[in-house]
């Protein structure tokens, strides 16, 4: 008994020197090339910006509600705000759904239409409809905290959910981030830079033209707003280098007016818009306020130069497609002064 377990004690130490040894030789070798083939680990904004080729490789994405972590490029996605889809179709991405214009939810704004064929409707901006979004079976949905943080829960339950915090202010920080939830990061950076480039060509064109103090006012039913330059037509003439009148040129969003501050609306020119809802009032009021002694005392009106632009361009929609529309009204209007 005693000498079959010496026997089987002294076989194991010797398996286990040779063992050893074996670690020792193979290691001066084959450790250092084991390390070098070690994937190097990525953050996850290095991960969002790989290609869109359907990787299987987990990226995280911090956003307004917390951290969401996706599997792949997503292939299937569903967009909750108009901003979103213009961010989308510029990234070359079809969401599999998206809600509907806010002037007709049941179809999608004439400038992004053609890219969207095959598009569902999900509701509207301000009312999602969730069994419509689960039924497409996405592997991601963009929405926004400013507009649908009690649905987030839900949300989240149907598929990964990413959030920007609102539609007002810099447009770019929020493509930037739908870009790389969508595993775009360089394309939206591309299309960045594309945007600066056309900020300068701006410049070149317009010369000293951009001192022009151009004001911005918006008729919504039941009241009325001066916009400042925290709002997305705001953000836009900063980049520009466009001046603004002194009553406006404040780092705030905007602020709703009696018929006493008409005054403040006065600039060298003037673009203003109405957000219809259907009902029409927008419109009266804009007839009401447009028709008033005040308004007609403004110099920027006995000049001529109040000019009636589209709101859906000029500000409900709020995305990169739109930006470089209201680049190229402004200069064809900056040009004719």
């Amino acid at each position: 008994m005693y000498s079959r377990t010496y026997r089987t004690v002294r076989g194991k130490a010797f398996f286990a020197v040779l063992m050893a040894l074996l670690l020792i030789v193979t290691g001066c070798g084959g450790g250092q090339q084991a390390a070098e083939q070690k994937p190097a680990e990525q953050k996850p904004a290095e991960q969002a910006a790989g290609s869109a080729g359907g990787s299987d490789q987990s990226y995280t994405v911090k956003h307004a509600m917390g951290e969401t972590t996706i599997k792949g490029t997503p292939q299937r996605v569903v967009v909750l705000t108009s901003q979103g889809v213009e961010t989308l179709v510029a990234l070359g991405v079809k969401p599999v759904g998206a809600v509907g214009s806010w002037t007709d939810p049941t179809t999608f704004y004439d400038f992004v239409k053609p890219q969207l064929e095959g598009t569902k409707t999900v509701g509207t901006e301000s009312q999602p409809n969730l069994e419509a979004i689960a039924a497409l079976k996405p592997d991601l949905i963009l929405g926004m905290k400013f507009r649908h943080e009690k649905i987030y829960q839900q949300l989240t339950a149907i598929a990964p959910t990413v959030f920007v915090e609102e539609p007002r202010g810099d447009w770019k920080e929020n493509f930037m981030l739908y870009a790389e939830a969508v595993n775009k990061k360089a394309e939206g950076e591309k299309v960045l830079a594309d945007w600066n480039k056309r900020i300068e060509a701006f410049k070149a064109k317009v010369g000293d033209k951009v001192k022009t103090k151009v004001s911005l006012v918006r008729f919504m039913p039941g009241r009325v707003r001066i916009y400042y330059n925290d709002t997305f037509a705001g953000t836009i003439l900063k980049d520009l280098g466009v001046a603004r009148p002194e009553a406006q040129n404040k780092e705030e969003f905007a602020a709703e007016v009696t018929k006493e501050r008409i005054p403040e609306m006065d600039g060298d020119i003037m673009f203003y818009f109405s957000y219809e809802t259907g009902d029409g009032e927008a419109s009266k009021l804009e007839k009401e306020w447009t028709n008033d002694p005040l308004w007609k005392n403004l110099n920027v009106v006995k000049n001529n130069k109040a000019f009636k632009v589209d709101d859906t361009i000029w500000n409900t929609s709020g995305g990169v497609i739109c930006a470089n529309k209201v680049v190229d009204e402004l200069e064809k209007y900056l040009l004719q002064q």
